[in-house]
């Protein structure tokens, strides 16, 4: 049975669809960009800071499931420039303590609200 996974702990939803679902123990959680949870605002200014930011909302998305990072068994990293890579790329590898989950990198021509970085999840229980 489908669960929607919501918690007040990342952004809200900001077009027709969830943080996550998750369906016969497996969580795919809809791409999180570097929106603070407490303000509801953007915070792009500083990549660092807004790709901690993404990775901090995924976290308590995958908290509010009762799952963490160990979880993941793959993402997908959306960039606005691929010369964003080994900043994001060293940051994303902090979250994760061994076997890093299957992931693709990618540049786009345009994410919303113009965040630099989107990144989302598929976790197992």
């Amino acid at each position: 049975m489908k669960q929607i996974i919501n918690t007040k702990n990342a952004p809200s939803a900001i077009g027709p669809y969830s943080q996550a679902v998750l369906i016969n123990g497996t969580l795919y959680t809809s791409g999180q960009i570097g929106i603070n949870p407490e303000t509801s605002k953007l915070e792009i200014e500083n990549l660092n800071h807004e790709t901690n930011l993404v990775m901090k909302n995924l976290k308590a998305v995958l908290k509010e499931a009762k799952m963490d990072f160990n979880s993941v068994i793959k993402t997908t990293i959306f960039l606005k420039s691929m010369d964003d890579f080994a900043e994001i790329n060293e940051i994303y590898a902090s979250y994760f303590e061994k076997d890093f989950p299957a992931r693709e990198t990618v540049q786009v021509a345009k994410l919303p609200l113009d965040v630099n970085v989107e990144i989302s999840m598929i976790a197992i229980k």
